[in-house]
């Protein structure tokens, strides 16, 4: 590599550890506590979004999953063709969209409304349609992107990972979440091995 690509290198990891540091500022505890109220009493959680926000919203629902919180992510394609079936009235539908305004959310925003499915949206943009459309709104900060064009989802991926991680470490808390469960449902794998080679076998 040569000098100028060795440095861009090694912003990557100033810029993701800023923005980190960064988003305490923006962390609201009313906010945060009702998305946390909602999840918690979901029966059944969706999670949407596109692209990266879509990779992330996977990670998202293996994350509650793990915890068992009934989840699956939900494609945007596949929501507007029966896929929102799986969601009933007091249900939840996690939307994460940074700029808020993902025309293929939109449409689901409504379904939701009419299935009186609740809604959490993680934006930066709090006066978004999507934002304005939701019962809860989770406030996200990205700095930029790690590229030198800041176009790419790298950042702003980080951000709402982060996001997406204070919510499940909130419901172990509040739900009473224990490593003896998790035991029972994660046998395979290294971690399974530990869990199990600590917990009693049930």
């Amino acid at each position: 590599m040569n000098k100028e690509t060795l440095e861009q290198v090694r912003s990557v990891y100033r810029t993701e550890s800023e923005c980190i540091a960064k988003m305490e500022e923006y962390f609201d505890e009313a906010s945060f506590s009702a998305a946390v109220d909602l999840l918690k009493n979901a029966v059944r959680i969706g999670t949407c979004g596109c692209g990266h926000s879509g990779i992330a919203c996977r990670h998202l629902a293996h994350l509650l999953c793990c915890i068992e919180r009934p989840a699956r992510f939900i494609s945007p394609a596949e929501a507007v063709h029966g896929a929102t079936g799986f969601l009933q009235p007091g249900d939840v539908m996690v939307f994460a969209s940074r700029g808020g305004k993902t025309k293929e959310l939109i449409p689901i925003l409504e379904i939701c409304k009419r299935k009186n499915v609740r809604v959490i949206t993680v934006t930066e943009n709090t006066e978004s349609p999507l934002a304005v459309g939701s019962d809860v709104v989770l406030k996200q900060y990205v700095n930029r992107e790690t590229d030198r064009y800041n176009s790419q989802g790298t950042t702003s991926t980080t951000s709402l990972c982060v996001i997406f991680h204070t919510l499940q470490t909130a419901l172990i808390e509040e739900t009473g979440f224990r490593n003896e469960q998790f035991a029972v449902i994660h046998p395979g794998g290294a971690v399974g091995e530990r869990l199990n080679g600590e917990v009693p076998s049930c």
